[in-house]
């Protein structure tokens, strides 16, 4: 981010107040509603019903969609999904920082950089539903109950964004 970048918009959120507010949020929802927080079981109920809305009868059969049943909208990490993306859009609003841009270093193109950001995205999304649930919910949920296998799933995430860095460092470079 340039110093340009910081004149527009108000200032960022204090990322320790941010973290203390997230924790708050997640001790709600263990005290509420006896689970912890995560993005990818919302995401994959909204494909659910995409589905059950085109071929209800194919979905239903579903070894993975038809656990659901005809109605995988009625789940609580669809509308924490749809409250993180109403809100981080009400509050880029709010702040002045809401523009159309792709964030790119100058030796990357524009279509490298989006085909980057869509191979990650697909392989992250893949990969969370293959494990039954995705980084946030391993390391917010199950770092909080200081579970051996979030804690050893972090470092591991660490290290392999750190390797992986090394890779695409160079599209970076100004």
């Amino acid at each position: 981010m340039s110093d340009d970048d910081n004149t527009r918009g108000s200032p960022y959120m204090n990322p320790y107040m941010a973290g203390v507010l997230l924790g708050l949020v997640l001790l709600v929802s263990f005290a509420v509603l006896g689970a912890g927080l995560g993005a990818s079981g919302g995401i994959a109920r909204i494909g659910a019903w995409f589905s059950v809305c085109i071929a209800p009868g194919r979905t239903l059969a579903s070894e993975y969609f038809g656990k659901w049943g005809a109605q995988p909208l009625n789940y609580y990490l669809v509308f924490m999904f749809a409250g993180v993306l109403i809100g981080a859009l009400v509050s880029a609003l709010l702040a002045g920082r809401v523009r159309l841009q792709v964030e790119r270093g100058a030796s990357a193109s524009v279509s490298l950089r989006l085909l980057y950001a869509l191979a990650g995205g697909v392989i992250a999304g893949f990969a969370s539903r293959l494990a039954q649930g995705c980084t946030s919910g391993q390391a917010l949920s199950g770092g909080a109950l200081l579970l051996t296998g979030s804690i050893v799933f972090m470092l591991c995430i660490f290290a392999g964004g750190y390797a992986t860095a090394w890779f695409v460092r160079r599209q970076w470079h100004d």
